[in-house]
């Protein structure tokens, strides 16, 4: 994934300094410099969900037979 962020930063910025579209290239600089420092939209591991811990013991569920 980081191999296809420069591969398109790199053509954003070819692509926009041809077209003399400067706007287009700091989207470039950005795709860019993602993946060179290893950061993203969540920063390196910021997507990962803390974890819940419970500590009330686990009750046994009776079940009674309708019939």
């Amino acid at each position: 994934m980081r191999f296809f962020r420069l591969a398109l930063g790199i053509g954003i910025i070819v692509q926009s300094a041809i077209a003399s579209n400067w706007t287009m290239l700091v989207v470039g600089l950005l795709f860019t410099t993602m993946p060179v420092f290893n950061i993203g939209c969540c920063g390196t591991a910021g997507c990962a969900t803390p974890v819940k811990k419970n500590t009330e013991p686990i009750k046994d569920i009776s079940y009674e037979e309708v019939v």
